[in-house]
């Protein structure tokens, strides 16, 4: 793993200046998650927010790579690690374990205590400063991360989590389970998210159901949860992606930039209010 570089900076460490702090949950792997976390973040810094991404996605940083900040040293400055910053003006900040591997392909065969004591770090010693919303990217499931994240964030306030979703029942189903997860755990639900609900044509922009669609919505319904919108499988998100670029700033007037602001414009809403 890459050493920490010192740094003479001085940033208010810990999550002290952090004034709001979301989990992103999935019950499974392949829904999405990492792109809504991204794409949300993206949505709110547009919408004049100071936002971090902490990724505690430890076997599977890829959100590094979705904003094409892949390759950086993490530095330290007095008050803990400096986040990545992925612009000029330092309104999205990024922590993850993708900065600290030598080699992008390095696999991460850690046991539950080493993940449990980077997880720890993360919450505590990243000097994030001021921010509106800090996400927090999970892995898929119910594992040693939630539980650590949750056990280090207990002397910060927890807004809640997000859980996604795709339409179909085996997804939704696992999803049932992350319900359960965050009422043992006294976790708010903020919402659920159903993406992949329908393909959008790269060639008319029509929206057609290839898997089903519904599922998330039904299943909201189903539990008394929020349903905080639809996002659909879009090629010019995916290529967004892909490449590291910025979506919501290069396709602004498709439905997807509409759904994706939207839910983000309702989740900041509902933490704002509570």
């Amino acid at each position: 793993m890459h050493q920490i570089q010192n740094m003479e900076q001085n940033n208010d460490g810990g999550m002290s200046q952090v004034r709001h702090v979301v989990l992103v949950l999935s019950g499974k792997g392949g829904v999405g998650k990492s792109t809504i976390t991204t794409e949300l973040a993206l949505a709110l810094r547009h919408a004049g927010n100071k936002v971090g991404i902490l990724d505690i996605d430890l076997c599977g940083p890829s959100i590094p790579r979705m904003l094409n900040v892949g390759r950086t040293d993490v530095h330290q400055c007095d008050s803990g690690w400096v986040p990545v910053y992925t612009d000029a003006e330092k309104s999205l900040a990024l922590m993850s374990i993708g900065f600290l591997l030598e080699d992008p392909d390095e696999a991460v065969v850690w046991r539950g205590p080493k993940k449990t004591a980077l997880i720890g770090q993360f919450v505590s010693d990243v000097a994030w400063g001021e921010l509106d919303v800090l996400l927090i990217d999970t892995p898929p499931g119910t594992s040693d991360e939630h539980l650590a994240v949750l056990d280090n964030l207990k002397k910060h306030r927890l807004d809640g989590a997000v859980l996604v979703t795709t339409p179909q029942a085996v997804s939704t189903g696992d999803v049932r389970r992350e319900i359960t997860f965050c009422k043992k755990t006294g976790v708010r639900i903020l919402g659920i998210i159903e993406n992949m609900s329908g393909f959008v044509c790269p060639h008319c922009s029509e929206c057609s159901n290839i898997f089903s669609k519904g599922g998330g919505e039904e299943l909201a319904k189903l539990t008394g949860s929020i349903f905080l919108g639809s996002v659909p499988l879009d090629p010019l998100l995916s290529t967004s992606l892909e490449e590291g670029k910025d979506f919501m700033q290069s396709f602004p007037d498709s439905a997807t930039f509409s759904a994706i602001s939207s839910i983000a414009q309702t989740l900041l809403s509902s933490i704002q209010t509570s």
